[in-house]
């Protein structure tokens, strides 16, 4: 027998979802987690969740649960989830930028907020991060306004845009801006030796390394690094070691095994002439940084916008191996024009001087959104039997329901 639960699959920016109202699922953590593991197909050995709607990939992998604002001046909560492929896991640790992009048009659509014209905005609080942000959604006879001519590097075609204020993000999930106090640290890792990052938290934690570092160029293809098993292994070590030194994790077998999303390891450099995975050449003279980021072990196709928002803010915080790489223009500006594998993406934020400590202020970007699907998802009903009883035991890492905030 199987259960149907009804879920919208969105995409947001660059990245896709199943959004759950927090009402049609079980309130049991762990319960909750085995029912969109199986919506997903995971954990799947063979990596391919043909026995779910998963693709097989961090950005077809991901998970959004919506209910009413409980605070004064919200009007939606949202709980993000990274849906891991081969393991019964879900890291909820920290805030996904692109599915963000898709819960101002949820809202809208499913009555949480009611629309004006030409723009609502909707202020919703993610749960995983205990971080405010403001979408500025397209709307028209009452619904998101979805036909546009905006577009976004890594998706085809035009859309409406959507334009997301992430107010206050530095600390998200650290408490802390510089989680280890400094805005450059030198870690020793084994098999790496020792390397000079910079780990900063602002929307989602990342360690900045230089391409020089690993022996890279900033131009290499996602499928080449991906294909080397060896820097993959030097990389892990690096986030896991970054993730120890950020008090994310006790040590870096845990951090490898049970927290695979955050820290997030990004690779920077100067701008240079690179070509994206379209072919096409990405012109120094148009972009202020080169920049790739890992996901869940394999490099992002395009990048992460909790890792751009972070990037953003490293790119204004004086000291930071990133501030070191980005362009005089960037620096002058605020702006960061971040080159990535399929194109580029512009953000725009502050930092400002607070005593002896720093303090990121809002971010701005833009995304697009689409409504893909919406019914029912089926999932078998013996996942609803109580915690313990099955032998494989589902995990939800740092997610939080609306009940229970952050």
């Amino acid at each position: 027998m199987q259960r149907k639960i009804r879920a919208v699959f969105m995409r947001g920016g660059t990245s896709r979802a199943l959004f759950f109202r927090e009402e049609d699922l079980p309130c049991d953590l762990e319960i909750r987690a085995r029912v969109i593991l199986a919506a997903y197909g995971s954990p799947d050995s063979y990596g391919r969740q043909i026995d779910g709607i998963g693709g097989a990939t961090s950005t077809t992998s991901k998970v959004a649960i919506i209910a009413r604002g409980t605070r004064p001046g919200i009007d939606v909560n949202y709980t993000f989830g990274q849906v891991d492929i081969t393991r019964p896991l879900i890291d909820g640790r920290g805030n996904c930028g692109n599915i963000s992009g898709a819960v101002g048009p949820y809202a809208v659509d499913e009555g949480f907020v009611p629309a004006g014209e030409p723009v609502t905005d909707v202020r919703f609080l993610n749960t995983n991060t205990n971080k405010v942000v403001v979408a500025h959604v397209p709307t028209s006879d009452g619904r998101f306004q979805e036909e546009g001519d905006f577009a976004i590097d890594g998706i085809p075609g035009t859309a409406s845009k959507v334009v997301l204020d992430y107010l206050d993000p530095g600390g998200a999930v650290t408490g802390k801006l510089l989680p280890t106090g400094s805005d450059r640290d030198v870690l020793t890792v084994p098999s790496v030796g020792q390397i000079e990052v910079s780990i900063v938290d602002a929307s989602n934690p990342l360690v900045f390394c230089r391409f020089a570092d690993f022996g890279l160029t900033g131009e290499e293809r996602p499928e080449e690094m991906d294909a080397d098993p060896a820097l993959l292994q030097r990389i892990e070590a690096v986030r896991a070691a970054a993730g120890v030194a950020a008090g994310i994790g006790a040590n870096s077998e845990e951090m490898t095994r049970k927290i695979p999303s955050v820290p997030k390891l990004a690779f920077v450099c100067g701008p240079k002439n690179y070509r994206q995975t379209s072919g096409q050449v990405c012109e120094a003279e148009s972009i202020d940084l080169v920049a790739k980021i890992m996901s869940m072990g394999k490099v992002h196709r395009a990048y992460a916008l909790t890792g751009a928002i972070c990037t953003t803010i490293a790119g204004n915080l004086p000291g930071s191996v990133v501030y070191d790489l980005v362009s005089s223009r960037s620096r002058e500006t605020g702006t960061v024009r971040l080159g990535h594998p399929s194109g580029c993406i512009e953000l725009t934020g502050s930092v400002t001087r607070e005593g002896e400590t720093w303090r990121a202020g809002s971010v701005s970007s833009t995304r697009t959104a689409r409504r893909l699907m919406e019914g029912f998802i089926m999932v078998p009903d013996r996942l609803f039997a109580p915690p313990g009883a099955l032998d494989t035991v589902a995990e939800w890492l740092g997610g939080k329901s609306s009940v229970g905030e952050q």
